[in-house]
């Protein structure tokens, strides 16, 4: 089985102006004359870190990572203002231009698989291929099951903590619940709700327990981003039309594609995956059969560096 390959350090960090407020951070690593991959983080609001720069072999690959607007390094931090869906892809195409670079690939997990399909679709003639795990559809159903009634009946005893901050009256809609306190003026509530939030997310997103995924969640800087931003994205129904990413798939039919997803995930369960995979004639599946959500699980690390190992030999022409 495959482990994630050495450590790296980039070569080249940069500070890029977006909009009117925000200042996103951005890194290369690896073979600057190697085949172009944007790394694309999930949450929203998780931002990047050292660890994703290991799926990739440094000899092919020009290696691409940014925090998204608020998350991570970008500032300011956590902020709601000016961010959606759309400037999030408006972003990617700003990264892409500034760098000069035609054409490249997406690497993207859970919420970072929604961006890059989205970015896909619309830009579908600089997409040279996709790398999926852990897919999010983002659809209603998607969100009920995890935060108000699915998840839960696998994982009531972490669920218990996150009931616990909203009252009674308020538990028929978590989402909005949460959101009212991760947006409100009391310091102290708001980084309690963010510390829940992440904390149940963590928790859930391995099929094994892990501390170290569950600590860094919960980390206040990684928690407060993460919560508030995924509750402003969630409420706002991701700001994007019903059912948006699977039914414009149609687009990807040129784009050769690798989804993974570990079969146990209860965080983005496999429908996601199957639903997308059954839509792109494209891509190709794979069922990691002993994992669940987390991009850190043994299988789950096999299975991605296998793709893009697989990838460097289908497009070995680009790399100078």
């Amino acid at each position: 089985m495959l482990t994630l390959l050495p450590e790296v350090k980039p070569f080249n960090t940069f500070r890029l102006p977006v909009g009117k407020i925000h200042d996103l951070y951005v890194e290369e690593c690896g073979n600057p004359g190697g085949i172009p991959v944007l790394v694309v983080h999930g949450g929203p609001g998780a931002g990047c870190n050292a660890t994703m720069r290991r799926f990739f072999d440094t000899t092919h690959y020009r290696i691409i990572l940014f925090d998204q607007r608020g998350s991570g390094r970008s500032l300011p931090h956590a902020e709601l203002t000016e961010n959606t869906t759309q400037l999030l892809v408006d972003d990617m195409e700003a990264i892409r231009e500034h760098l000069g670079i035609d054409r490249w690939m997406l690497f993207g997990g859970s919420w970072g698989s929604t961006l890059s399909l989205v970015y896909a679709q619309q830009h579908a003639g600089r997409v040279l291929s996709l790398i999926l795990r852990g897919i999010f559809l983002c659809r209603q159903q998607d969100l009920h099951w995890f935060y108000q009634d699915g998840a839960n009946h696998i994982f009531p005893d972490y669920w218990k903590d996150y009931v616990r901050l909203i009252p009674e009256k308020e538990r028929e809609d978590f989402i909005t619940a949460y959101y009212k306190r991760l947006t409100g003026n009391d310091d102290v509530l708001r980084m309690a709700a963010a510390k829940a939030w992440a904390t149940w997310e963590a928790r859930c997103a391995t099929l094994r327990p892990n501390h170290d995924v569950v600590e860094h969640f919960a980390e206040p800087h990684v928690a407060m981003s993460l919560a508030r931003i995924e509750a402003h994205y969630f409420i706002n129904r991701i700001f994007l039309k019903d059912d948006q990413v699977l039914r414009d798939t149609y687009k990807l039919r040129e784009i050769p594609g690798i989804i993974v997803h570990g079969r146990y995930d209860m965080v983005c369960p496999l429908d996601n995956a199957v639903d997308l995979h059954l839509s792109w004639p494209a891509s190709q599946l794979e069922i990691v059969r002993d994992a669940g959500h987390s991009a850190l699980e043994p299988g789950i690390v096999d299975a991605l560096l296998r793709a893009t190992s697989d990838m460097a030999t289908r497009f070995k022409g680009l790399i100078n």
